[in-house]
């Protein structure tokens, strides 16, 4: 068979405007010449694509046809958006995901840079859970993402850890635990109230996971934890990065036993067209988040 581009456009756009009419003024050309199009490919198919009584109407092999010819036309729109990107220079788009952590607080100066040196790429950035930062990224949404690797279980998403985030205790500015500052180990926890969250789940290889086991609360959502936790209901553990550096009324401070961090990384897939735009940001990541980890050393 030599089905043409063009015809497979003219295809997707008179069944996208139920009609030749519609479809041939928004391609600008003549609806004699979109409809010959058309009947070329029906011929070099062999079946019809639209019902004969009604030519706006898909036939079954048409509603077969339509939605892998328009995943096939996404896809050659991405590709030549990123070859004419790369033969300009610095064109195009970086769609990320990241934890809201990490969005937060070391997303910023990296895209600062990268916007400098990168003015005319458009940059998307959204945040996610662990779990949503992943799904995005094998659902194609996004070319990269930054997070840990905690809810990592596809073998198609490639791990590289950047960054080590200590995890600590957050309460009251005025609890008696800020007395002992440094040196705070599980067993000081176990007789408070406990509020369990999402990233308690570092604690279950650890002799500490009694304390989310026995949690008499239990709070997702971020915003919400420090609502409860500044009422003086209990207390939480959380990675360094997700606490606030300019909250007012909570401190963070380190647990000394058992001492666990999660790991703060770049996820991408493995076997996937990596555009120059994506490449570029992804290897800024990789020297900035390298940098921070050895000023943590």
């Amino acid at each position: 068979m030599d089905i043409k581009l063009q015809q497979l456009k003219h295809f997707s756009l008179v069944a996208e405007q139920r009609g030749f009419r519609a479809a041939a003024s928004k391609a600008n050309r003549s609806q004699a010449a979109l409809s010959t199009s058309v009947k070329e490919l029906e011929r070099i198919l062999g079946q019809s694509l639209f019902d004969s009584g009604h030519k706006a109407k898909l036939t079954p092999f048409g509603e077969f046809c339509l939605p892998k010819i328009n995943q096939f036309l996404k896809l050659y729109d991405e590709l030549n958006s990123d070859l004419c990107a790369a033969a300009a220079g610095q064109l195009g788009q970086v769609r990320i995901a990241s934890v809201p952590s990490v969005a937060a607080k070391l997303i910023p100066t990296i895209l600062a840079s990268y916007t400098e040196n990168h003015p005319n790429v458009d940059v998307a950035l959204v945040d996610d859970n662990a779990a949503g930062v992943e799904a995005r990224l094998l659902a194609g949404e996004v070319d990269l993402a930054l997070g840990n690797c905690l809810h990592i279980q596809d073998e198609r998403i490639e791990f590289t850890p950047l960054l080590a985030d200590p995890l600590g205790v957050v309460c009251l500015k005025d609890h008696p635990l800020t007395q002992q500052a440094r040196n705070i180990e599980w067993q000081d926890l176990v007789a408070l109230p406990f509020v369990k969250n999402g990233t308690c789940t570092l604690l279950e290889p650890t002799h500490a996971n009694v304390l989310a086991a026995n949690a008499r609360y239990s709070v997702e959502n971020i915003t919400s934890l420090f609502s409860v936790l500044k009422l003086g209901i209990g207390i939480t553990t959380l990675p360094k990065l997700a606490f606030p550096d300019d909250e007012k009324d909570l401190c963070w401070l380190p647990l000394t036993t058992p001492y666990v961090e999660r790991q703060i990384g770049i996820l991408r897939l493995k076997d996937r067209y990596f555009s120059p735009q994506a490449c570029e940001f992804y290897e800024l990541c990789k020297t900035r988040l390298a940098d921070d980890r050895k000023n943590q050393s």
